[in-house]
């Protein structure tokens, strides 16, 4: 009897990266890529049209958050097994990745044969993590690296969101445009981030989400 290969969709903003990965799993008997989408509309629609086993994620979507994706895809195809790949800090997103639904987390500039590794681990049922991630989960995540980072990761998800498009030099108008929600909405969430960094002014806000962008590229 013939065993089907576990079909993928490659969800992913950068048309490079998806081919680069729809090669690497090309080569895998046992692997095929049923369907690609770069943004959040076209991912919902490949995951419903496609009914794949496994989705590959990234974070940074044209429209939207990995993050949100992966609680949307959750509820409307529960069975679905998620992998993040992105290139974000591990430390920071892993948890709400896997908070989210999502069955592991792993670095894009990990070596090919780790991404291979975290497929395989997360369509045989098993959560993926870096052995320094697993430590984190044992020790009850423990946090403290360092003040900064503490700070940003007692962000709700929305606000990181909205933290990481405000260092990438959106306005408020154009980030409520961007998450569709009010603009007296996102600005909520710029006082209550503002709050939880200790930042006193706007001015603040936007040094210090710039910096953590250019951090995360």
């Amino acid at each position: 009897m013939t065993i089907q290969p576990s079909r993928i969709v490659i969800i992913d903003d950068h048309p490079l990266v998806r081919a680069g990965l729809r090669s690497l799993f090309d080569q895998e008997p046992d692997l095929t890529v049923c369907a690609e989408a770069g943004n959040v509309r076209d991912a919902i629609e490949e995951v419903r049209t496609q009914n794949p086993d496994l989705a590959l994620i990234d974070i940074s979507l044209d429209d939207g958050n990995g993050i949100e994706l992966i609680k949307r895809l959750k509820m409307h195809a529960p069975e679905l097994k998620m992998l993040v790949c992105s290139m974000h800090d591990e430390s920071l997103f892993a948890e709400r990745a896997i908070n989210a639904g999502a069955r592991g987390y792993v670095n894009k500039h990990q070596v090919t044969e780790q991404i291979l590794e975290a497929v395989h681990h997360v369509l045989a049922g098993r959560i993926y993590l870096s052995e320094q991630m697993v430590e984190r989960v044992i020790n009850g995540f423990a946090r403290k690296k360092d003040a900064g980072s503490s700070s940003i990761e007692t962000l709700s998800d929305r606000e990181l969101e909205v933290f990481g498009l405000i260092g990438q030099g959106l306005s408020t108008s154009k980030i409520a445009e961007r998450l569709h929600l009010s603009v007296k909405t996102v600005e909520t969430h710029r006082e209550k981030i503002k709050r939880k960094l200790q930042l006193a002014t706007g001015g603040e806000l936007i040094r210090h989400a710039v910096q953590w962008h250019i951090e995360q590229a």
